[in-house]
């Protein structure tokens, strides 16, 4: 018997009556809560199944979660150095900042990508075992928390190379990376659930987090000249960025109502995305 196997005989059981998935009540709710707390051994079996199974042949190992941001960086630096685009002004080294921007924005679009990815490519078990299916869309994302902490030591490994020193709050990131996480699950759900039925999302998603990255301050200051100012406000994942960066280096929030904002549509999403898929996986399964 498999570790996923066993994790899910261990569960308590449930009992389904017709009505058990419908509506938006709060019974409902609290029977997803009550499953999603039972299938916690089950999601970090599924999350240390998939580590070992990506690095188990793996030559350079985790050093591929840091691999695209250190080339990220480089390209970047040489490239305002040399003027060749007109990055701006920065509060920080500019390669510290860049890599900051990086190491939060790889959480969302590494996030985004293996969770969408995960319902398909966890077809030959979806099909075989009935258990809550969102331990594998969680069970996808944990791969790009692990990832982030792996960057995060090259992070303050880079500050402290430039002699950067974070300010007090920098202990409040982490409840801006919670929202930032709850706005890339609740996305995942919806975004498993469409690539379950139609492939071509999975590709999609790769283009637009490819394009998402140059409009979102990841690379360059927060613009502050209209219209490049209404990215701040239009881009979901740009406060969460801004919030990061102002937390650790300035102390203070820039644009705290953006955040508040981009708090509210993250708490929604996680909602909507985890009902919607609660509701729809079941239906879906045999077309996976």
């Amino acid at each position: 018997m498999s570790t996923a196997q066993r994790a899910v005989s261990e569960m308590s059981e449930t009992i389904y009556t017709p009505d058990s998935h419908l509506g938006f009540r709060w019974s409902a709710w609290r029977r997803m809560f009550g499953e999603a707390i039972s299938a916690r051994g089950l999601t970090w079996r599924l999350f240390v199944r998939q580590i070992s199974s990506r690095y188990r042949q793996s030559v350079l190992g985790y050093f591929w979660a840091v691999i695209p941001a250190i080339l990220t960086v480089v390209t970047f630096t040489l490239l305002n150095r040399a003027r060749v685009v007109d990055i701006g002004q920065t509060d920080i080294p500019y390669p510290a900042y860049v890599l900051l921007g990086m190491t939060v924005w790889q959480l969302f679009s590494n996030g985004i990508s293996v969770a969408g990815q995960s319902l398909a490519s966890a077809r030959s078990m979806i099909t075989k075992v009935r258990f809550p299916y969102e331990s594998i869309v969680l069970s996808a994302f944990g791969q790009s928390v692990l990832d982030f902490l792996i960057r995060l030591v090259l992070v303050v490994a880079v500050f402290a190379w430039f002699g950067v020193v974070p300010a007090r709050t920098v202990f409040l990131v982490p409840a801006v990376l919670l929202g930032l996480s709850l706005l890339t699950i609740g996305l995942g759900y919806l975004l498993a659930i469409a690539n379950a039925i139609f492939r071509d999302v999975g590709h999609g998603v790769a283009v637009v987090m490819t394009f998402g990255m140059f409009v979102t301050p990841v690379v360059y200051p927060p613009p502050e000249s209209w219209p490049m100012v209404l990215i701040n406000y239009v881009n979901p994942v740009s406060p969460f960025v801004i919030a990061t960066h102002d937390l650790t280096t300035k102390g203070y929030l820039t644009h705290p109502g953006a955040l508040a904002l981009g708090c509210v549509v993250a708490v929604l999403l996680f909602l909507i995305g985890w009902r919607t898929f609660h509701l729809a996986v079941p239906r879906i399964v045999e077309r996976v």
